[in-house]
């Protein structure tokens, strides 16, 4: 593989994208509800020094990368909440590669896992609700760091993205990834 794809092997993500059908949309909250269940099948008798494993030269290990989905995706649960309950809220990007130098990123993947697992939980069933509503859907938020708003059915297609897109890196950095 190629180092492209080896940092984004689904391939990049298109935000420019807007046009969103609900059936993407459904597929897209089905990953992000999957992802706990899928890690925990990617971590079942795995060696802890495999933790440390990279999925490319200079990237992240396979524990940061578990770190960082607990990280981002709680980021992700608040801006959900945030386009729900507020109007064109302005959120507080963060400095993710600051945070994965952090010394809880050192820490075991478990404490982590169990944000997933909660976190997951409420916030796919909550994804459900807002596709039964389809207005919701064009709610929004401003995101100063990337210069654009993103409407709510971009951040669903966003994060069905990267659940798939860090298990991929996790599946790669593990030695999972002959069949993607």
């Amino acid at each position: 593989m190629t180092e492209e794809q080896l940092r984004y092997p689904l391939g990049r993500f298109d935000l420019e994208r807007t046009d969103w059908q609900l059936e993407e949309l459904l597929e897209a909250v089905l990953h992000i509800q999957s992802l706990p269940e899928e890690l925990s099948r990617l971590l079942q008798g795995l060696e802890p020094a495999a933790l440390n494993n990279t999925y490319r030269p200079g990237s992240w290990t396979a524990l940061q990368v578990i770190h960082h989905l607990a990280d981002s995706h709680l980021n992700a649960w608040v801006r959900t909440k945030l386009i729900l309950t507020e109007e064109e809220p302005v959120i507080k990007p963060y400095e993710e590669e600051l945070w994965a130098q952090g010394d809880d990123y050192g820490y075991s993947y478990e404490a982590s896992f169990m944000v997933l697992l909660g976190l997951h939980q409420r916030w796919s069933l909550l994804l459900l609700q807002c596709l039964k509503k389809p207005e919701l859907l064009f709610r929004g938020m401003q995101h100063p760091q990337l210069g654009r708003r993103i409407s709510l059915a971009q951040l669903i297609a966003m994060y069905g993205w990267h659940s798939r897109h860090h298990l991929m890196h996790l599946k790669i950095a593990l030695g999972h990834a002959s069949n993607g």
